[in-house]
């Protein structure tokens, strides 16, 4: 096992800040300070997952180590929902679901595409497999919105708007499982160093960050709440934008790294996968799990939040389906995410 010295600092820095958040956070700091401690150890987490998952990706090729590590990216989303599920803020678990798949197709493409384009010129990648992340997720966002859609236009069905929900989350559930085989599917991409870390050592950095990152994010929004009061947020917006991102920060740090090696395929694997698994396994987990809590959460968003899903994932698809990228398609889908997450700061 070759462990560079750039491993053990960021070992050595996860554990520290973990433990410098957990001791804000058990002693009831000023919820700034613990904001910023937990969003900081959050950060330190996802560069040190996006280490472990390269080396999975080379020994088990992209396709594998994409959904693997998409599923431990959205372990912290899974604990800050249930939390706030619990507490009954159930617009901020909304904004933060529809919020993950709009950061992750729309910002951290963004920002892939134009870390990659600027430092390796025009990028190609699969355009089949991309196509059908794009297409997928666009359906995704599609079934997501219609018992939004029924509400809003005042159809029969938005009377029975729960119903209708348990049907789209069964129908994106089903969708997962269905589709999750062919991802799993497809050769090794070619990797520009071997393995430096045992496959035991490396399943034991994911799991042991992926852990950590729970429990970090949910000491974040412990002290989320009572932060963005002092700093003037509504509650959308720091679902949508604040909470989305902080729980997503493995695939943002990871998608961009990989698409700087010029690792485009990869990096689309990583980023797609965490907005489509967001959307077709989390969501509709969460909305079955609401059952047996007081607090009932049903697929009805507010019609900005559903038309801004619509909207986002139609524009991603567009932008993936030619199967090359460029800095500028970064920075066209950089603009239309802070212009959906501006309309969104003075609530939904």
């Amino acid at each position: 096992m070759d462990v560079h010295r750039r491993d053990v600092i960021e070992l050595g820095a996860a554990a520290v800040l973990v433990a410098a958040a957990a001791a804000s956070h058990f002693a009831d700091a000023e919820p700034v300070l613990s904001f910023v401690l937990a969003a900081i150890a959050i950060a330190i987490l996802a560069r040190l997952v996006g280490s472990a998952t390269e080396q999975l990706g080379v020994r088990l090729g992209s396709s594998i180590a994409g959904v693997i590590q998409s599923a431990l990216g959205n372990l912290p989303e899974l604990f800050i929902a249930l939390f706030a599920l619990h507490e009954g803020l159930t617009r901020v678990v909304q904004s933060a679901l529809v919020g993950s798949v709009i950061a992750n197709g729309v910002l951290v493409l963004g920002i892939a595409f134009f870390a990659g384009g600027v430092r390796n010129g025009t990028q190609r990648f699969d355009s089949p497999r991309a196509r059908m992340f794009a297409t997928l997720t666009t359906v995704a966002a599609a079934i997501l919105a219609m018992p939004t859609l029924a509400h809003a236009f005042h159809a029969p069905a938005a009377a029975h708007s729960r119903s209708l929900s348990l049907i789209c989350a069964g129908v994106l559930l089903g969708l997962f499982f269905l589709t999750l085989p062919g991802f799993l599917a497809g050769g090794k991409e070619a990797a520009p160093s071997p393995a430096r870390w045992t496959l035991r050592a490396t399943i034991v950095v994911l799991g042991s960050a992926g852990v950590a990152a729970a429990f970090v994010s949910d000491w974040f929004v412990t002290a989320l709440r009572p932060a963005t009061e002092t700093l003037g947020m509504s509650q959308a917006f720091a679902g949508l934008v604040v909470v989305a991102i902080a729980g997503n920060a493995v695939e943002n740090v990871v998608g961009v790294q990989l698409a700087m090696r010029n690792r485009p395929d990869f990096a689309i694997s990583v980023i797609m996968n965490s907005a489509s698994q967001v959307a077709l396994l989390l969501t509709p987990v969460l909305v079955f799990a609401s059952l047996f809590f007081a607090t009932n959460l049903t697929l009805v968003f507010p019609t900005l939040l559903a038309i801004s899903l619509l909207l986002t994932a139609g524009i991603a698809a567009l932008v993936i389906y030619d199967g090359e990228s460029t800095w500028e398609e970064g920075a066209i889908l950089i603009g239309l995410y802070v212009a959906v997450a501006a309309s969104f700061w003075w609530g939904a």
